[in-house]
């Protein structure tokens, strides 16, 4: 099974101002599938832009919260009456800056029953904002972050791709493509090993695949 969907147009050539932010939300620490291949994208990119930025932010040992209705007064104006919240608020805009100020964002997204982890969604929550990154019109939604590249290390336990019996369960990449689509990205590319939980020998040759993949992607 092919384990890379990418477009194919190339990078960016420009090198020196150029900034990645680097995604993980796999909850597995160093055993984790999607953190080894989000290590050697960003490897592949540094190698092939001299002076890149590069921005981590780890969301699994250091998970954005999730949203509540106070968040959400505070966007449209409101003050926070909680200094927990306040912060939370600050640090929020944080998260929307990293994004905004990024060229390549490339996200480590384990498939988690079926979608994304609830972590990688609570970052999500934080740079999907109305004015911010997409905007409503009389011609319906616009996004406003584009010219960006998404590089998704997409790692799966079973096989949920185009044309397996199980593709119809995929709300992993298919809500990321969206999502990012959402937001004005027309360059999303995956990278993908599937069948990683079905026994060593297929997490290895899978992986194996996505690591060849990547080389391709800088080429």
């Amino acid at each position: 099974m092919p384990s890379f969907d990418a477009p194919q147009q190339a990078l960016p050539i420009e090198s020196t101002t150029m900034k990645l932010l680097h995604i993980d939300s796999s909850i597995l620490g160093a055993g984790s599938a999607s953190r080894r291949l989000t290590s050697l994208i960003v490897e592949a990119e540094t190698a092939r832009h001299p002076g890149l930025e590069v921005v981590r932010r780890d969301l699994g040992s250091a998970p954005v919260s999730h949203l509540t209705g106070e968040h959400l007064a505070a966007l449209h104006g409101a003050v926070p009456e909680s200094a927990s919240v306040r912060d939370d608020v600050a640090a929020g805009e944080a998260v929307l800056q990293e994004f905004l100020a990024a060229d390549i964002v490339v996200v480590g997204a384990p498939m988690y029953n079926f979608s994304v982890p609830s972590q990688l969604k609570a970052w999500i929550d934080r740079i999907a904002v109305a004015g911010r990154t997409f905007q409503y019109s009389e011609k319906g939604p616009v996004g406003l972050a584009g010219g960006k590249v998404v590089i998704v290390a997409s790692t799966r336990g079973g096989f949920y791709g185009p044309g397996t019996a199980m593709a119809a369960l995929d709300h992993q990449e298919s809500y990321l493509r969206s999502v990012f689509g959402f937001l004005g990205i027309t360059d999303i590319r995956f990278v993908r090993a599937e069948g990683v939980a079905l026994g060593e020998e297929q997490r290895a040759r899978s992986m194996d695949d996505a690591a060849r993949a990547i080389e391709g992607l800088a080429a």
